[in-house]
Parts: structure tokens; C-alpha cells; sequence
């Protein structure tokens, strides 16, 4: 499972934002979205190019760090 920060995440609202984001991206499967670890773990069903997760995130107005 890969596994990214994700920073300004405060309420479930935000949890659900960035699953929606992640779910939408060609190859992740299972996201999982821990608000108190500040990070979203999922799995990749091929290689993902994590600058198309940063701006998907980037999007919901959210930060990868």
C-alpha cells in the first residue's frame, strides 16, 4: 500500500474529498484516509504517477508534503 501526507485535512468532510479525489485516478484502488495520521494510504493496481495525485489532492485544496 502506498501511503502520503496530506496537509489542512480537519473533519470528515475532508476525508471524503480526498477519497473521492484519489478514487477518480486510473489505478487506485482501496483508499484509506486516516485524518488523525494526516496521511491516505491505497493500493496501486499499475504505476501511478504521484504528480496526478498531488494536483487531484492539490485540487480539494489539500497539500502532499
Amino acid at each position: 500500500m502506498a501511503k502520503i501526507k496530506i496537509k489542512g485535512m480537519s473533519c470528515n468532510h475532508c476525508v471524503m474529498a480526498v477519497t473521492n479525489a484519489l478514487n477518480e485516478i486510473e489505478g487506485i484502488r482501496n483508499v484509506k484516509v486516516d485524518i488523525a495520521k494526516g496521511e491516505a494510504g491505497f493500493d496501486e493496481l499499475k504505476p501511478v504517477d504521484m504528480d496526478i495525485v498531488r494536483k487531484a489532492i492539490k485540487k480539494e485544496g489539500y497539500e502532499v508534503v
